[in-house]
């Protein structure tokens, strides 16, 4: 199969065809506890896949997938020790079933010449690919808890199944740290047509981007928690998307041509919708909405808008009693309906026009948000490329591999090269230094692990990545598809410091680029070693994982993050049951640019035990659906210990702020903003879901709270923008100086609470 594989590369060199350097790169990867011999990157011809475009590969692609019988499938609660990498060269791949993804598995195609996956005409089976299939009467794994997955670079065609036979492109309910990418859906595009090009049920997402829809019924049928999607094109849809539940969500460059609706969103278990930076073409109605300002609950169905384009829209938004806005052919610049906050003023109704935010040129691309797909180095062919695993380093989670990373980077820096991190956990006792100009790219997910005395010491807290050699230095870095974390007690470490100063309108870049703390085989944070305790406030010691997962400093400027999933982990992601752990991590994302020029694009940060999100003395700044869950174990011990309050990092002290503060106000802030300006968040859903792992706290109708405050505004702050705002188990939703602004029960929406527009003035 090998010969087979290397005989079509050579033939396709022949012929004047450069292949992708993904196929030719030497594929190194150790999984240290996948079992002897284990195989992470899998070509799918080897497994002998045609790709001809007559023969059936269902069975090749499934061996490709499923080779050896120990990756998790069916029955597996989660499981990242045996992780993958599937690829798949140019053709087109005959399917005749489901190709489901194991779990902790990247589905990767030809970016230069994307694989067409095509259904054959007697297609049996939940979509081509089938993310998480229903055996039984649930999916195969709990959709809040798939993690870490990929599809990119495909077109996935049903055009061969008849119009009228119900058919669905991809099933896909997943969550955090989970992305597609670079995909395109082929439906028919008959008046008849039944297909689906994307169905999601469930999960608390995520991110995508780069989806195009062509021909079909509903071409993206939609309900999870919360998402980021962006540039998703539509064309010749009966509906576009149909939005079935969610608590938020966030559109950035949508465009809709030749549809009959562009979003169905009159399920009343839709919560909130904002789109930005989108044009809508000889569509007869954009939105349909069940909201009405009378209605119940309160916000349910909240829209913001901004900088629409219309262009011979019949309907703009229609209601359950006619319509709310005309269509036409003219520019959308803001409009909302909800709850608004403005200033120090309590909720009030929102119905109609809005000015827009105010947008500083630092933070655009021509006349909208700056945004940047992530790299895939087409034109670099496999000799661009350094190893890690060539290069020294081991990557058995066991041996120090500091020397050996530190080594590949300089000399990938020095030579115009990129870091290949072959798939591994590399142990580090000590920081990696990156220059300016370095490139990571992952095989898969390979996982950077600070150990040892030098990590530990919460007094003189040291980075395991440092990004620049100090604060201020020129250049950018690219970064794609690996995790840095940290390997036993870890009290001072500070997982990712950027010092860099990257050049304007060329930001240095995240994608896919992940903090996990904990949770996992090879962190020794597991059930063994810090299994939950209910009921208890004692700390520890060995359970505290890190000092602060990213902090960008004063004289840094210039990073692009696009799906960064910033976790310290609430469960055993290896146990059977996924039983709940218990482990504690000071701050999560912290940034004191005082230049400022920040994109948090389609990322969370979760289970911090100080703060998810905080800005000080900052500027701007765009984020669009920022997520963050309060540790599930507070308020016991609370967020006043054991993490010492550092004045120069601007800590919040909440043994002096929460004086005279009912309920639990010593839990983590989900978001803190002081004394910045220019801030301008689309999206965010920031949870409280626990009180000491009770869940009986986040319900709106158990008329309980799990804490106190949620977000906290303080000082000099100057246009602050926050839109469609859900807030979960929180009585407080927005705090300024202290004071609440508005509280949960003023805004209830389906599950969580709503504001969607929020501007400080």
């Amino acid at each position: 199969m090998k010969f087979q594989h290397m005989l079509t590369a050579l033939m396709s060199l022949a012929l004047g065809a450069q292949a992708y350097w993904m196929a030719d790169i030497k594929h190194q990867g150790l999984a240290p506890f996948g079992g002897a011999n284990y195989q992470v990157f899998r070509n799918v011809k080897d497994f002998g896949a045609k790709g001809d475009g007559i023969t059936d590969d269902t069975e090749a692609i499934r061996r490709a997938m499923n080779t050896p019988n120990n990756r998790c499938l069916q029955g597996c609660a989660s499981k990242t020790e045996t992780p993958a990498v599937v690829y798949f060269p140019p053709g087109t791949y005959m399917i005749s079933s489901s190709i489901v993804t194991p779990y902790y598995t990247k589905m990767i195609g030809d970016p230069t010449n994307r694989p067409v996956l095509k259904a054959t005409a007697n297609f049996a089976g939940f979509g081509l690919i089938d993310g998480n299939p229903y055996y039984t009467e649930k999916p195969n794994w709990v959709p809040v808890n798939v993690f870490f997955r990929e599809v990119r670079n495909f077109v996935i065609d049903t055009t061969n199944i008849p119009p009228r036979t119900a058919a669905t492109g991809m099933h896909w309910p997943t969550s955090q740290a989970t992305s597609l990418y670079n995909l395109a859906f082929v439906m028919p595009a008959t008046a008849d047509v039944v297909h689906v090009g994307l169905f999601i049920e469930e999960g608390s997402g995520g991110f995508m981007a780069d989806l195009t829809f062509q021909g079909g019924e509903s071409c993206a049928s939609m309900g999870n928690q919360q998402y980021t999607m962006r540039n998703f094109k539509f064309n010749n849809c009966k509906t576009a998307i149909t939005q079935m539940w969610n608590w938020g969500w966030t559109y950035i460059g949508l465009e809709i041509n030749n549809s009959d609706v562009g979003i169905k969103m009159a399920n009343s278990d839709v919560g909130s919708v904002t789109l930005l930076d989108s044009t809508i073409s000889n569509t007869k109605t954009f939105i349909q909405s069940s909201y009405t300002p009378s209605g119940k609950p309160d916000t349910q169905g909240s829209i913001i808008m901004e900088n629409i384009k219309f262009n011979n829209v019949g309907t703009g938004i229609s209601g359950p009693s006619g319509t709310i806005l005309a269509g036409g052919t003219t520019t959308i610049a803001g409009w909302g309906q909800g709850h608004q906050v403005l200033g120090t003023a309590g909720a009030t109704e929102l119905q109609g026009t809005i000015q827009p935010n105010t947008r500083p040129a630092a933070l655009m691309n021509g006349n909208v948000y700056y945004q940047k797909s992530k790299p895939q180095y087409e034109n670099l062919g496999a000799g661009d490329f350094l190893s890690a695993r060539s290069a020294g380093a081991k990557g058995d989670g066991v041996s120090d591999d500091t020397a050996a990373i530190q080594a590949v980077i300089t000399q990938a820096a020095a030579s115009n090269k990129v870091v290949y991190l072959d798939y591994g956990l590399y142990v580090v006792k000590s920081t990696v230094n990156i220059p300016a100009g370095t490139r990571i790219v992952g095989e898969t997910y390979p996982v950077i692990l600070g150990s040892g005395s030098f990590f530990q010491d919460q007094s003189a807290p040291k980075p395991v990545f440092k990004i620049g050699s100090q604060s201020g230095v020129a250049g950018r870095v690219e970064f794609s598809d690996f995790i840095v974390s940290t390997k036993g007690p870890a009290a001072g470490a500070i997982l990712v410091e950027y010092n860099l100063v990257a050049p304007a309108g060329n930001p240095s870049g995240f994608w896919d680029f992940h903090t996990r703390i904990g949770g996992f085989s090879g962190s020794e944070f597991m059930i063994p070693q810090c299994a939950k305790v209910v009921g208890s406030a004692n700390i520890d010691p060995k359970c505290i994982a890190a000092y602060m997962a990213v902090h960008a400093t004063k004289q840094s400027s210039g990073l692009y993050m696009e799906n960064t999933w910033i976790w310290v982990a609430d469960h055993d992601i290896e146990d059977a049951t996924n039983a709940q752990i218990t482990i504690f991590a000071g701050r999560g994302i912290f940034i004191e640019s005082t230049t400022g020029s920040f994109w948090l694009v389609g990322g969370a940060a979760e289970h911090f035990h100080l703060y998810n999100y905080q800005f000080a003395g900052t500027k701007n700044i765009f984020a669009s659906m920022l997520q963050t869950e309060t540790p599930y174990y507070q308020p016991l011990p609370n967020a006043i210990q054991p993490f010492t309050v550092n004045t120069s990092l601007r800590d919040p002290d909440f043994a002096t702020s929460c004086q005279g503060v009912s309920g639990n106000c010593a839990n983590s802030w989900g978001l803190r903003i002081i004394d910045s300006s220019d801030i301008f968040i689309y999206g965010a859903g920031l949870y409280s879901f626990f009180n000491n792992y009770n869940t009986f706290c986040n319900s709106i109708a158990n008329g309980a709270n799990c804490q106190s405050r949620m977000v906290s505004l303080e000082g000099s702050i100057k246009n602050v923008n926050i839109f469609d705002l859900s807030v979960i188990g929180t009585e407080s939703m927005i705090n300024r100086d202290g004071k609440s602004l508005t509280k949960n029960s003023d805004n209830f929406n389906t599950y969580a609470s709503n504001v969607i527009m929020y501007r400080s003035g």
